[in-house]
């Protein structure tokens, strides 16, 4: 038989093991709803910048095609599933020209390139052609896969991925975002890394370039008198065969059209540009504010499923510890339950917690959704119009370009003993012969 003095040494050992289980669950519960993960900003990475000025025939000119938004197409016609992996279609078209326009002003600023443009898909006659996908993109995260190509088919870049997390010093404050990107490090790093491909090519390479683009453009404008110019290799990579005679009147006539040309594409990136200086303002708060929602989104998840289990663990501990108590120890057994009542009570209180926070989880995702939307407001489709003729840039510029070229080919034939003029009247279309300068409309 147990003495009063092993009773009270047994009731004492039983209160101490309930209040440790509702000490742990206490200070688990606590700590679910309190840490926080500390973001400061990143260091910054930035382009390298020309220190000497580069010969003029070894001065790259770069074209940036507009992005491909990266919408998965098994998924595209599904609103529903495109938002649970936080894909805005408007949104990410809109991106898709202004990540590209942020990547040509980073390249432009480093002084390293000659004409920098941001062009249609299908303006494929540059010295170094770039284009590139987003695989991710919000507010805290952008993740993009770039390729970059030489008009030789030299491959500088094969699909390289670029991942960044959001530089939080560009949310401080309106001025801090429009100092600074809060992605610049990707474009930098982007940037860095198609100079350190060109810095592996010699002077002749990068002469050969410029000159391969000139031959590749005046081949597709006029195939028949630029037959033997150029060959491939096994790779099919464009090699010089031989070159034309200077003073050439043929390349000389091609390379007045070649201008008008680049006066096009000049006209399609300075839109590109505008559009993009429009869209600053609202992307970037759109982004800024994303990135909030998703913080305080990805915090209340955390919580809420740190409360859900260890308030489910409080409740099957006490149900499950074994009693300590001596059978006929009533005060010790009176102790006892009276903690495992206020472990269950705490679990559960840890359960509904958690359930909240699941609740205001949810109001904050639906707040993104609410931030994309008035985001697409600001983003609709844009015109352009060139000799005439006017669309949208939506998804139709290469079409727009497509026709721009066979009026070029069209005024070479004209120029060249009025064949393509023929051409035209036989099949119902007169010819026409586009200006130097093509307008838009905004």
């Amino acid at each position: 038989m147990q003495t009063v003095g092993q009773m009270r040494t047994g009731s004492g050992a039983s209160l101490g093991r309930a209040g440790a289980v509702l000490a742990l669950t206490g200070a688990a519960l606590l700590a679910g709803g309190c840490m926080v993960k500390e973001t400061r900003p990143l260091p910054k990475v930035n382009a390298i910048q020309a220190q000497a000025e580069i010969p003029a025939n070894e001065l790259l000119d770069v074209g940036v095609r507009v992005f491909d938004p990266g919408i998965p197409a098994e998924i595209a016609n599904d609103p529903e599933e495109l938002t649970d992996k936080g894909i805005f279609p408007d949104v990410r078209r809109a991106e898709a020209r202004h990540l590209a326009m942020n990547l040509r002003d980073t390249l432009e600023g480093s002084g390293q390139w000659g004409a920098v443009r941001v062009t249609p898909a299908n303006a494929e006659f540059i010295d170094l052609v770039i284009s590139g996908k987003i695989v991710q993109s919000s507010g805290k995260l952008l993740k993009l896969q770039v390729a970059a190509r030489d008009s030789t088919g030299r491959v500088w870049l094969e699909q390289k991925e670029y991942e960044q997390q959001a530089d939080v010093g560009s949310y401080l404050s309106e001025a801090a975002i429009k100092l600074r990107d809060p992605f610049q490090n990707i474009y930098s790093q982007i940037a860095n890394d198609i100079l350190a491909a060109r810095r592996k090519l010699t002077s002749t390479d990068l002469v050969g370039i410029r000159r391969i683009t000139e031959m590749r453009f005046a081949n597709d404008l006029a195939p028949q008198a630029m037959t033997g110019y150029l060959s491939q290799d096994a790779k099919g990579h464009y090699q010089l065969a031989r070159l034309p005679a200077d003073g050439d009147p043929v390349l000389d006539r091609i390379q007045r059209i070649r201008d008008r040309d680049g006066a096009l594409i000049d006209t399609v990136s300075d839109y590109y540009g505008n559009f993009s200086q429009r869209l600053d303002d609202p992307y970037d708060n759109w982004r800024r504010y994303s990135y909030e929602e998703i913080v305080k989104e990805e915090k209340l998840k955390s919580q809420a499923r740190t409360r859900m289990i260890m308030g489910a663990a409080a409740i099957v501990g006490a149900v499950l510890i074994p009693s300590q108590c001596h059978p006929y120890d009533y005060n010790c057994r009176r102790i006892e339950g009276a903690a495992r009542t206020a472990a269950a009570g705490g679990g559960i209180a840890g359960i509904v917690s958690g359930l909240k926070k699941s609740a205001d989880a949810k109001v904050h995702t639906s707040a993104i959704r609410e931030l994309a939307s008035s985001f697409q407001s600001e983003v609709a489709p844009q015109v352009v119009e060139v000799e005439g003729r006017t669309l949208k840039l939506t998804g139709t510029a290469e079409e727009q370009y497509r026709q721009w070229r066979e009026m070029l080919r069209e005024q070479y034939l004209e120029e060249t003993g009025g064949v393509g003029a023929q051409a035209a009247t036989d099949t119902g279309n007169p010819a026409q012969t586009p200006s130097s300068t093509p307008t838009t409309s905004r």
